[in-house]
């Protein structure tokens, strides 16, 4: 009889600029690409048994999950070398296991709107293109909010929130981007959130 393989998983480590996050990269993806799972605290986390898990390590603040990453945020009053073995231990474990990081189909692209404005397709498609892949990169996600009167709204989550250098991402890198791309309609853009 044949038994089942269980499922290779390799984890590796990335620090992003919050000190206060580890970035955990999976060999496969976790969820859909552009689809990102925030959890600021245990009571958010019905449809992640992993997020709600990690939340059982005392240090752990906050779980983000998008495409190939784990992001934890700890607390302050514990160093990363103290418990990111441990954390990375259990998210193998986890995977190993065959579970699901999240449990949620979509059944329509979370990124999309028939219904958006012109404008609203463009900053969209901006973000998604340019902007996603380096916050993505820092352990991150960001999300388009709203657009009104020249000014864009985002949602910035993961690794970015509570991060230092937010602020100086939001202002110097997307509204730098978007004001130069979409001169006309881009003023400004805020963060909701942080």
């Amino acid at each position: 009889m044949l038994q089942a393989q269980k499922k290779p998983v390799h984890i590796y480590m990335e620090a992003n600029p919050n000190p206060n996050s580890l970035k955990f990269v999976v060999n496969f993806m976790l969820t859909d690409d552009g689809v990102s799972f925030d959890y600021p605290d245990e009571k958010s986390t019905e449809n992640s048994p992993l997020a709600k898990e990690l939340f059982n390590f005392a240090a752990v603040e906050r779980v983000f999950i998008t495409s190939n990453f784990v992001t934890v945020t700890k607390t302050d009053d514990v160093d990363w070398p103290e418990i990111q073995d441990h954390i990375r231990e259990h998210i193998k474990q986890y995977l190993e296991a065959g579970k699901s990081a999240v449990n949620v189909v979509l059944d329509k692209d979370p990124l999309f709107d028939e219904t958006d404005s012109e404008t609203v397709k463009k900053i969209k498609g901006i973000l998604d293109e340019y902007i996603r892949p380096a916050v993505e990169q820092d352990g991150g996600a960001i999300i388009f909010h709203s657009f009104h009167e020249g000014t864009v709204k985002v949602l910035l989550q993961g690794a970015c929130s509570g991060c230092p250098s937010s602020t100086v991402t939001l202002k110097a890198g997307i509204e730098n981007l978007l004001t130069r791309m979409l001169p006309d309609e881009v003023k400004t853009v805020e963060a909701e959130g942080i």
